[in-house]
């Protein structure tokens, strides 16, 4: 297997500066919405969540970070099934202040091929070097889950620190504040 390439890009929104990634699948958009929502689907590439989405509100586990790994809260901000979802994570961050991660997944189906595209808030340069290989990684996985593919034979140390100098030049040269 080649080694992977960066392909997250900084985009400026209204609320803020945000890296966004960009996948495809030969699926239709509510099957790869269920990818990105179902725990079932998500626990094959990423993690899992519990708890009742009606509320506005789940508490979600990763499955691929070791097991000491808390648990985060993700407030569901807007979902528009199956074509935009928004989230805003919380997580311990030094076991007092969380750290909060504002995450838009956008679907779009087009002649039986669905596009994802997958933003994470990047508020500062450190920050893009951890999420940038962080996502590519996730989302290889889940593109190698939905096609059936070993999802360990995607290894995170083909992308970081690979791919780190990638993401400061994509943040640094648009100028995004270290």
């Amino acid at each position: 297997m080649s080694k992977p390439t960066p392909t997250g890009h900084r985009r400026d929104h209204a609320d803020g500066t945000y890296c966004e990634w960009k996948r495809t699948f030969a699926a239709a958009i509510d099957d790869v919405w269920s990818a990105v929502t179902e725990p079932e689907r998500l626990a094959r590439w990423i993690g899992t969540w519990t708890g009742d989405p009606a509320d506005g509100h789940v508490k979600f586990q990763m499955l691929f970070e070791g097991d000491d790994i808390p648990s985060e809260h993700f407030r569901i901000d807007e979902c528009e099934r199956p074509h935009r979802l928004r989230i805003t994570t919380s997580m311990p961050y030094d076991g007092e202040n969380p750290e909060h991660w504002l995450l838009r997944l956008h679907l779009e189906e087009h002649e039986g091929i669905t596009t994802l595209t997958f933003a994470q808030n990047v508020p500062d340069l450190k920050m893009a070097e951890g999420v940038g290989p962080g996502w590519d990684y996730y989302l290889d996985r889940m593109v190698a889950a939905e096609r059936g593919d070993d999802v360990k034979a995607i290894v995170f140390e083909d992308y970081s620190p690979a791919m780190t100098r990638y993401y400061v030049a994509e943040f640094t040269d648009t100028g995004a504040e270290s």
